[in-house]
C-alpha cells in the first residue's frame, strides 16, 4: 500500500465495565457485521485485542433474527457474546452497561428504556448524572427468577463440595455458601458440578459468604470467561439464594427483600420482589472509544 493509498475505513468500538466486569462493545445498528466466534475471541483477547469478559452487539431488534419478534417492545437487542465467542442468554452487567452506552450515544434518554436480551426484554432506569459528572447508576429489572431444582445439586473444588442451590435468572447459576472465598480456588477451570448431568450446557458458579445482615460477598466463575470481577445475573441468583435461607421469601413474606452484595470489581444491590422479580442497581461506564483497525478486522471475518 503506498503512502498516499487511502486507509481502510476502521470499525468502530468502545470499551465499558459494570463493576469491572467489562465488554468491548462493537456498534452495528443496522446488523451488517458478521461476528463469529473466533473474532468475539479475538476481540476479548487481553494480549493480543482490546480484551474484555465479552461483547457486546448493538444492533436494532428487527435488524437481528434473534430479536426480531421483540422489536415491537424494544428498539435496541443487546447480541451478547462470552469471551470465549460462545453465546449467552443473558448478562445484567451487560445490560447496564449497554444501556450507558445508548444514553451516551444519543440513542435513548436518561430514565427507562427497554433492552432486547435472549432471555427476553429486560428494563433499565439509567439515572441522570451527579453534579460533578459522575455517571448515574443504572436499574435493570432483571426478569423473574426460576428456581428449577433438583435438589441434591453439589458443587466441588478439590476435596471440598458443598449443596448448591440451582437459581435460573434467564442463565444457569448454581450457587453454595462457604466457610471463605478462598476455598473457590483458582475459578479459572469450572468447578464440579453433581449430578452428572444437570447442566448440559454448563453453568455460572457462585461462592458466597456472609459479610453482615443482608450483605454477601462473591466470587464467580462465569462458562465461557473464567473468574470474573462481577456478574450481573451471579449476584441477584446469589441475593435470591441467601434471601431464601434467611427464611425471607417475598412469595411467603409479602415484602420486598434487598440484599447488598460485595464482588472482587465492586458493589451490587438487588432486590425481589413478592411476584418474583429482580432488579439489580450499580454502577455503569464507557471508558473508551477507538476504530479496530481495518486489515486485523479483515483477518478476523475475512
Amino acid at each position: 500500500m503506498s503512502a498516499s493509498s487511502p486507509q481502510p475505513a476502521g470499525i468502530p468500538f468502545l470499551k465499558g465495565h459494570g463493576t469491572q466486569n467489562d465488554f468491548v462493545i462493537v456498534p452495528d445498528p443496522d446488523g451488517l457485521l458478521t461476528i463469529g466466534p473466533e473474532a468475539v475471541a479475538a476481540l476479548c483477547d487481553r494480549r493480543a485485542g482490546i480484551g474484555g469478559d465479552g461483547l457486546l452487539r448493538v444492533v436494532r431488534s428487527a435488524a437481528d433474527p434473534a430479536a426480531a419478534d421483540l422489536a415491537d417492545r424494544a428498539e435496541w437487542f443487546m447480541d451478547y457474546r462470552n469471551s470465549d465467542g460462545s453465546i449467552a442468554e443473558m448478562c445484567g452487567n451487560g445490560v447496564r452497561v449497554f444501556a450507558r452506552y445508548l444514553v451516551e450515544a444519543g440513542l435513548a434518554k436518561p430514565g427507562e428504556l427497554a433492552v432486547a436480551t435472549r432471555a427476553g426484554v429486560r428494563t433499565a432506569r439509567v439515572a441522570e448524572d451527579a453534579e460533578d459528572g459522575t455517571p448515574g447508576e443504572v436499574t435493570v429489572g432483571m426478569g423473574h427468577v426460576r428456581l428449577p431444582g433438583p435438589d441434591g445439586i453439589e458443587v466441588a473444588v478439590g476435596e471440598r463440595r458443598w449443596p448448591a442451590l440451582n437459581v435460573n435468572m434467564g442463565n444457569p447459576h448454581a450457587v453454595a455458601f462457604v466457610e471463605s472465598l478462598d476455598h473457590a480456588g483458582e475459578l479459572r477451570h469450572a468447578p464440579l458440578t453433581s449430578p452428572e448431568g444437570v447442566y448440559p450446557e454448563g453453568v455460572n458458579v457462585e461462592f458466597v459468604v456472609d459479610r453482615g445482615p443482608a450483605h454477601v460477598a462473591m466470587r464467580v466463575h462465569e462458562r465461557g470467561s473464567g473468574e470474573t470481577l462481577s456478574c450481573g445475573t451471579g449476584a441477584c441468583a446469589v441475593a435470591v439464594a441467601a434471601i431464601r435461607r434467611d427464611g425471607l421469601d417475598p412469595a411467603v413474606t409479602g415484602e420486598a427483600a434487598t440484599y447488598t452484595v460485595d464482588l472482587p470489581g465492586g458493589r451490587l444491590v438487588i432486590t425481589e420482589h413478592p411476584d418474583g422479580r429482580v432488579e439489580m442497581t450499580g454502577p455503569a461506564v464507557i471508558v473508551a472509544a477507538g476504530e479496530i483497525d481495518a486489515r486485523w478486522w479483515a483477518t478476523l471475518v475475512g
